[in-house]
């Protein structure tokens, strides 16, 4: 197990699309791509959309798959798991997806104001013993706010209804603008437009396990600012 994670370290320093910045990098701002993901890595000016905590980057991948023309970022900490994400990606020849390994609570390191128009959480750790270590708490929320586009939409698909009732009871109390919410979400699937049902329909290896065992997905979406 221990040569196989190595493996897969190793073969992300050769991935192009791949970027594994220090903690002294960051924290000392040399981040000098921030501001300039487009233009350094996409050569384009299409929308980004990032996913955090993306662990394999299985949703990044099935959205870049589905919308060549949207740029997508898949961040998590765990290089074993972004390299399979990443493989894929590249074993596709998808050109409009990105990997970034950092915490998440440096993101606002990485991306300048209004450089970013869509994030999504997909399955987050629900953090039952720190609610603030949550990503949808006003912690994080303050971290995406920096660098979202006015009007930028966040997006929670998840198992836990822990993590589901502490993200509503966030939206209600900081006043954030609530799009749509659902504790069922394929239960109310055809309340949505048919994109974004399309979107929703993407499953990650987790999603696919709790639903095998009764789970009900939930689901909302939100702006902040």
């Amino acid at each position: 197990m221990a040569k196989n994670k190595l493996f897969k370290f190793n073969e992300i320093t050769k991935m192009d699309h791949v970027l594994e910045p220090s903690v002294e990098m960051t924290l000392n701002n040399e981040i000098d791509y921030k501001g300039d993901w487009n233009s350094r890595f996409f050569k384009n000016d299409n929308p980004i959309i990032l996913e955090l905590g993306c662990g394999k980057g299985e949703y990044a991948v099935g959205l870049a798959r589905k919308y060549p023309q949207q740029n997508f970022i898949a961040v998590d900490i765990k290089g074993n798991r972004i390299y399979i994400g990443a493989k894929e990606a590249q074993d596709e020849g998808l050109e409009n997806i990105f990997f970034l390994r950092t915490k998440i609570d440096f993101i606002d390191y990485y991306f300048e104001e209004n450089e970013v128009d869509e994030i999504w959480l997909t399955f987050s750790d629900p953090q039952p013993n720190k609610p603030n270590k949550r990503l949808t708490s006003k912690t994080f929320i303050d971290r995406y706010r920096k660098i979202l586009k006015p009007g930028g939409i966040i997006h929670l698909k998840t198992d836990s209804d822990l993590l589901f009732e502490s993200t509503e009871e966030q939206i209600a109390e900081h006043g954030y603008n609530c799009l749509f919410s659902s504790w069922d979400l394929y239960g109310d699937m055809e309340k949505l437009p048919k994109d974004s049902q399309d979107i929703l329909k993407i499953k990650t290896h987790y999603e696919e396990l709790f639903t095998k065992r009764g789970s009900q997905i939930k689901y909302c979406t939100f702006t902040v600012n």
